[in-house]
């Protein structure tokens, strides 16, 4: 890539968070970046706007009903959006496209993410869910297909980024002794568990650092999403789970560190935009002059970090429980999660309503060992149902 010949790009996901501040990047790197491939779920009156600005060969919402209405409002547009999964999955393979951003929310992103890896293309993975439900699958998949995972979550492309020129090509050299994950604590750091149980959804929604969508900032205040980015951090730099920790760090200008087997630390410092880690992603390996802002350290507040409060977050234990369990499990941690914070969002149950629900369905599920992807899908399919049974008992 240089700076006449710009990388092609697909973005799973668009009308996202992440998916709108990739398009963001695009956008103000024409020379270095073009979309070739947009999927989203249902959001038509965004997506055709995208669409028209951006011009992808390919275009597909899941949402078979607002395809419809997308095309409407593009009428006389060169590029038709296709309606269905099997359409996105078209555009997560489109022959011309050399990098896949996969965005999409939840389960959805899982089987169009695997479609990519098997059709070889590169992978920027900003679906935490795709490493949480089916690391084993997703893993073995780059393996066998050649193909190599860019971490868009800002902690994971920290790490990535500390661990460049660390090792060789057989990980023989491979000398990390701990992986740090950085939190900011969420709205809720400071607060003692009998107020966090009464918090609203509209409170949660405040973050103090990050502009995000709803179901991860929810994640955040929780700290369920640094959960799951524990098992994330397992899959993509294969360090055992009891070698991953979490600091809560409220400036959110370190974004992850490692230690390594002579004591020595790394870290990534950047100002908290996911601006700054999506373009890291999409330009690998190159770097360029982007949107999002510098960081002034001498100006910058103080940087701290202390050990999170588990007692008043369980969504850290409940995470490592699910590794310790295994096989289906974290794909039931995920979705009993995801619906769980659907049902906080809509008033339908408190704060402690989240773990408390993700916990209960754990609790009754029958793990599959080595599961296939079907029995992961499955596993999701159950726990949704789970959880939402719990959810209308408790209410």
């Amino acid at each position: 890539m240089n700076s006449t010949t710009p990388k092609l790009i697909v973005i799973l996901g668009s009308t996202g968070s992440i998916g709108r501040q990739a398009l963001e990047v695009a956008r103000a790197l024409p020379d270095r970046l073009r979309v070739v491939g947009l999927a989203a779920h249902s959001n038509a009156e965004l997506f055709a706007e995208q669409v028209a600005e951006f011009r992808p060969s390919i275009a597909a919402l899941a949402d078979e009903k607002a395809a419809v209405r997308a095309n409407q409002m593009l009428a006389g547009n060169a590029v038709t959006i296709q309606g269905g999964s099997g359409a996105v999955g078209e555009v997560a393979t489109w022959a011309n496209a050399e990098l896949v951003l996969g965005a999409m929310l939840g389960a959805a992103g899982l089987e169009p993410t695997l479609a990519a890896i098997e059709a070889g293309k590169q992978i920027a993975i900003a679906n935490k869910e795709t490493l949480v439900a089916a690391g084993a699958l997703v893993t073995a998949a780059t393996h066998i297909h050649g193909v190599q995972l860019l971490p868009v979550d800002s902690e994971h492309s920290a790490i990535a980024q500390c661990l460049l020129g660390e090792t060789s090509p057989d990980k023989s050299t491979f000398a990390v002794q701990k992986l740090t994950l950085t939190a900011s604590g969420g709205p809720f750091v400071d607060l003692p568990r009998h107020e966090l149980a009464k918090v609203s959804s509209a409170q949660a929604l405040r973050h103090p650092n990050w502009s995000m969508g709803a179901k991860i900032t929810i994640d955040s205040a929780t700290l369920m999403n640094k959960g799951l980015e524990i098992i994330e951090a397992h899959w993509l730099f294969g360090v055992p789970m009891d070698d991953i920790e979490v600091l809560v760090h409220r400036q959110s200008i370190v974004h992850s560190m490692v230690t390594f087997c002579d004591n020595s630390v790394k870290a990534q410092l950047g100002v908290p935009d996911m601006r700054l880690p999506i373009q890291w992603a999409l330009l690998y390996p190159k770097r360029a002059p982007g949107i999002a802002p510098p960081l002034d350290l001498a100006t910058a507040p103080a940087l701290t970090f202390e050990a999170p409060h588990h007692d008043r977050f369980p969504a850290l234990q409940l995470a490592r429980h699910a590794m310790a369990i295994g096989g289906t499990a974290p794909a039931v941690l995920s979705a009993a999660n995801e619906v769980a914070v659907a049902a906080f969002l809509e008033g339908r149950c408190g704060f402690y309503g989240i773990t408390d629900t993700v916990a209960a369905v754990l609790e009754r599920h029958q793990a599959s060992t080595r599961p296939t992807l079907s029995e992961i899908v499955d596993a999701d399919q159950q726990a949704r149902i789970r959880a939402a049974e719990i959810l209308r008992a408790g209410s």
